[in-house]
């Protein structure tokens, strides 16, 4: 018995290794959905030189964002990202919430999630396990593939989907009257500002799509019955 265990182990470990290895740009990838800070500008070129080679499309769609970050102060680009994400937000990063909303198949996927952060050792820094940038560091660590590929195909890009739609320009407008009417301030942000975290995230999820073998969905699948499909499916269970 101790014989098995001596000769297995060393195994697994090199195939842990090379999967957290080939799967590393997503630690960097996450990097591109966090708050910014003095040294932001250089994070987001880094995260995109870290996909330049393999994902030659995806680190080309990154410019706009790039650009943003190298020309603009600490200030704006927290401005923008509030407006994106947080206060009077376009959106949330937090893909349980994003799919499921307060169901309480979210609460199955966050128990699900911290079980698996904790096995790791994956730092959430303070999110909840669901947040999208600490879901994509936990990938590469994850020892199961199969549950990982079940976790990108039926939670993490049906979420980017999701999310992408709502950097939509009418969508943007509706959200930014519903803003006047109720708080009567909005944070100033021009369209093209506006849109800007989409890039970040059609990046990611290009990436995603080649790395795991997903086409594009059909957009008639992106239907509230779909993605309330998804929950049925979903089971996220420890390896």
């Amino acid at each position: 018995m101790e014989t098995t265990e001596t000769t297995e182990t060393p195994e697994k470990t090199e195939t842990t290794a090379t999967m957290e290895s080939s799967l590393r740009h997503y630690t960097k990838l996450a990097d591109l959905l966090r708050y910014p800070d003095q040294d932001a500008a250089e994070v987001v070129a880094t995260a995109r030189d870290s996909i330049a080679d393999r994902y030659p499309d995806a680190a080309a769609g990154l410019k706009p964002f790039i650009d943003f970050f190298a020309s603009s102060g600490l200030t704006t680009q927290e401005e923008l990202f509030t407006r994106s994400f947080d206060v009077q937000a376009i959106t949330t990063l937090d893909i349980g919430y994003v799919l499921f909303g307060d169901d309480y198949k979210r609460g199955e996927v966050l128990v699900h999630l911290n079980r698996e952060h904790r096995a790791v050792g994956n730092d959430c820094r303070n999110e909840l396990a669901d947040h999208l940038p600490a879901v994509l560091c936990l990938l590469p660590k994850m020892e199961d593939a199969e549950l990982r590929a079940e976790l990108v195909e039926k939670m993490i890009i049906p979420a980017l989907e999701k999310i992408i739609a709502e950097f939509s320009p009418d969508r943007i407008e509706r959200k930014k009257k519903i803003y006047l009417k109720h708080h009567r301030t909005i944070i100033e942000s021009s369209e093209h500002y506006g849109l800007l975290y989409r890039k970040p995230l059609e990046a990611i999820l290009l990436v995603l799509r080649q790395d795991f073998g997903i086409p594009e969905t059909d957009k008639d699948e992106l239907s509230s019955q779909f993605l309330s499909n998804i929950g049925t499916e979903l089971t996220l269970e420890a390896g």
